[in-house]
């Protein structure tokens, strides 16, 4: 049974123990448990969250731990000396070291990060970056594996560090069936970004809202300007100057932008062909697709699809 050694310390943050649900559910999904959940302290005992209760804990041992997460806080602060002794044996005894959020720089004091890429939630991604220059800073990425060491975004990003984890341990089918079970609309891959192209247009409205996720969910429809009016329940005049009151773009720009950002976690995840992606994200044919590519990323499709293959190969 492999072990989940999830280490606390004053003032971590609770959300970021989510992946301990996603191994509860693995196990439930499995024909026999797999994982083993460790809350572990320098001390033992029970530890202050940073939502103003404790958490029970269990010292600092010897034995054997397949995976050592550490939560991140509020801060992003130094931690004690007896606590980065633990990650540093940790980086030589266990399989992976990870960290969710601001646990990244817990990393980073342990000496875990240099010359490794690295992410963290986009509000810390500078202050890690200055204090540890020696790793290579990706700020707009969900997670990222380089070898043993996983770092995460802060949020929900945990969730997905943790899904891919189960994924490399348990096969995708296992994975798939946990997401399920969490309710989660849609499991992303690493090379996702921190910010969703729907989150950053911010409409006001409902009814623009509205629009721009259904225009997300059928990339594969023809998205014209009167097809989102009318999901819209306006007029196309009505439908174009809220649009770009509310978004500050044209309805055509979004779209492009919506497509861009499926087509690119498709190419990341590295299982279609260019030709599929093109046509399920909408864009039609790869020429298209390609001089989209090259205006937003100034990479073709080819070229980010070899570099995420180069990446992956080298954190293996």
């Amino acid at each position: 049974m492999q072990c989940i050694g999830i280490v606390l310390y004053p003032g971590f943050q609770l959300l970021d123990l989510s992946p301990s649900t996603v191994f509860e559910f693995a196990n439930l999904c499995l024909p026999e448990p797999r994982y083993r959940i460790r809350m572990l302290s320098e001390n033992g005992g029970p530890v202050l969250s940073s939502a103003g209760f404790s958490l029970d804990s269990e010292p600092f041992d010897d034995e054997p731990i397949d995976t050592v997460l550490v939560p991140g806080d509020n801060r992003g602060t130094s931690q004690s000396s007896g606590l980065i002794t633990f990650l540093q044996r940790a980086a030589e005894a266990s399989r992976r070291v990870a960290s969710a959020c601001t646990g990244a720089f817990v990393l980073g004091q342990a000496g875990l990060l240099d010359g490794r890429r690295v992410t963290t939630h986009w509000t810390y991604s500078l202050k890690l970056q200055n204090l540890y220059p020696a790793s290579k800073m990706e700020q707009d990425r969900i997670f990222i594996v380089d070898g043993p060491i996983w770092t995460s975004a802060g949020g929900t990003a945990a969730l997905d560090l943790a899904l891919a984890m189960v994924e490399r341990d348990c096969g995708a089918d296992i994975a798939l069936a946990v997401s399920k079970k969490l309710v989660i609309y849609h499991r992303r891959g690493g090379g996702q970004p921190q910010f969703s192209a729907l989150l950053e247009m911010e409409p006001k409205s409902d009814r623009i809202q509205t629009a721009l996720t259904w225009a997300r969910d059928n990339l594969q429809a023809d998205l014209s300007v009167e097809q989102l009016a009318q999901v819209a329940s306006l007029s196309t005049r009505q439908f174009s100057r809220a649009f770009r009151e509310e978004t500050g773009e044209s309805p055509a720009r979004a779209v492009e932008r919506l497509r861009l950002e499926a087509a690119k976690l498709m190419m990341e995840e590295g299982r279609h062909p260019i030709e599929t992606i093109a046509n399920q994200t909408g864009f039609g044919d790869r020429e298209r697709m390609r001089r989209a590519f090259l205006r937003a990323y100034g990479r073709s499709p080819q070229a980010m699809r070899r570099d995420t293959r180069n990446q992956t190969e080298a954190s293996i």
